[in-house]
């Protein structure tokens, strides 16, 4: 049971590390592709927290950003392999922030080609999250140490 848990914590984390790779290998002295995605969608959802909150939100560099995305989906990715509830929790993080600004089926109409795209990638990273939630779950449940117990010896009569 032990290597089915490590060999399915293995490949679920290699979806986080290969993308944490891609995205470093394309980094670059501009942040990127990614950085380029994430310039318009961070002043899209910039302004949109701004409207419901009222507050006035300070511009976020997109290198600063990717980078930033590169550390927690390679630390968290590493960790989860291992069994850590702090990967988890960094792979959890890094799901809810980004999932509602790369996947903005929201901003889309319905009809087009864009909105099913992303809703199915939100669909499929709230899948993920789901599934990290219940890795936290069961790990949350198994005692630290489980007690064991001292067989009774036999009494001499």
């Amino acid at each position: 049971m032990g290597f089915f848990s490590f060999l399915g914590r293995l490949l679920f984390a290699s979806l986080f590390l290969f993308s944490a790779w891609h995205m470093y290998n394309d980094f670059g002295k501009d942040g990127g592709p990614a950085a380029k995605v994430l310039i318009t969608k961070l002043a899209v959802a910039k302004k949109h927290i701004s409207s419901i909150f009222g507050l006035e939100i300070p511009d976020i560099d997109p290198r600063h950003f990717v980078a930033a995305l590169i550390v927690q989906k390679g630390l968290g990715g590493l960790l989860f392999i291992f069994g850590s509830l702090f990967g988890a929790y960094l792979l959890l993080l890094h799901l809810l922030v980004t999932s509602p600004i790369l996947y903005d089926f929201y901003n889309y109409s319905r009809d087009g080609h864009d909105y099913s795209t992303h809703l199915n990638e939100f669909l499929q990273n709230v899948a993920l999250f789901g599934a990290l939630l219940y890795f936290i779950g069961m790990k949350n449940l198994i005692p630290r140490r489980q007690m064991k117990k001292k067989a009774n010896k036999a009494k001499a009569n």
